[in-house]
């Protein structure tokens, strides 16, 4: 049996609120060197909150408290020197709307070139090179000539490329992917998991992708935590979650999914919304939409603890366990593969 891989990210109890309001209850969550890690949910149940706040990226209204460790080092308090030295080279982030993070009046070139300078110190020809070997190895076809183009002058997609390319920059051990594919249509998008696939294989590094995307999830992620409301509520192997998901958050995520084969069945939606960070359910925050809610997940929050299986849950009613051919009968094709 192979030894588990160290651990490059550690998060610890961290907490953020705005003006007083809490929105992240305490994250604990570890990415090990080289692994997919996916985190989903709806809309506000705070997925990229936790990295940017794990990043110093939140604005000086949020109050951030807890551990944030890369490779054993302290980043949470830490001073503006010590956290620039992390962001864009040990830990880089793509964001889903490209369109708002390139630069609209500098070439793309130029763009590449000062991140490769900020992060590795590269300077005229030979960052000119290396900005030119990073467009190529994104896709960009034809990278001499459209080097000096404008961001408006590439496609959606080529857009999200060149935000890749950029990240890569400065050679980075993680690589967040916040809902990278979500403006992409289904073709493109296909595209550019096949990228982060490909460029995992070959530069080693880890990745975190955020999505609502299951379907994406499964082809990119190795683990996928569960967030709603501020907590993880399942964490676990791809291979349990969505063989056998035992929260009912999770459960209804894949109830909801159209399936392709089979009868034309409505859909199951989950009832209601995420509530809102000022007025959560004192016990369980997902109690009020669950259908297996009994009267003590009103009062009672359950921490996230470790199942028999491995995988972690915060449940007091978790869904039975069923039978793989049960399972995978429930479960969407095309989200197994």
């Amino acid at each position: 049996m192979s030894a588990a891989k160290p651990d490059l990210v550690a998060l610890r109890d961290l907490k953020v609120a705005f003006d007083g309001v809490q929105v992240l209850h305490g994250i604990d969550l570890n990415v090990a060197k080289g692994e997919a890690l996916g985190l989903v949910g709806e809309s506000g149940c705070g997925k990229s909150v936790t990295w940017l706040a794990a990043l110093g990226l939140l604005p000086g209204k949020a109050a951030v408290t807890g551990s944030v460790r890369v490779d054993g080092r302290e980043l949470c308090g830490a001073r503006r020197a010590a956290l620039e030295e992390v962001r864009g080279g040990r830990i880089a982030m793509i964001f889903q709307d490209p369109s708002s993070s390139l630069n609209p009046v500098l070439r793309i070139g130029r763009q590449i070139v000062e991140a490769l300078y900020i992060h590795r110190g590269l300077r005229g020809d030979a960052a000119r090179v290396e900005a030119l070997r990073l467009m190529d190895m994104v896709g960009i076809p034809d990278a001499a000539r459209r080097f000096d183009l404008y961001p408006h002058e590439f496609s959606g997609g080529q857009c999200q490329r060149l935000m890749i390319a950029m990240a890569l920059a400065g050679q980075p051990d993680l690589l967040i992917a916040d809902e990278p594919t979500t403006a992409l249509d289904a073709t493109i998008q296909a595209q550019i998991l096949d990228l982060l696939n490909t460029l995992r294989a070959e530069t080693g590094m880890a990745l975190v992708f955020i999505s609502h995307d299951l379907g994406a999830v499964s082809q990119v992620c190795e683990r996928v935590c569960v967030m709603y409301a501020g907590r993880i509520v399942e964490e676990g192997s791809v291979a349990q979650l969505f063989s056998e998901p035992r929260h009912p958050y999770t459960r209804g995520l894949f109830d909801a999914i159209p399936r392709i084969d089979g009868p034309r069945d409505r859909l199951i939606p989950i009832p209601g919304t995420v509530p809102n960070p000022k007025h959560l359910p004192a016990g369980c925050s997902f109690s009020p939409r669950c259908p297996r809610a009994v009267d003590a997940c009103g009062s009672d929050y359950p921490h996230l603890e470790p199942q028999g299986d491995g995988r972690r849950l915060a449940c007091t009613r978790p869904v039975p366990v069923v039978t793989r051919g049960d399972a995978e009968r429930r479960i969407p094709e095309g989200l197994m593969s």
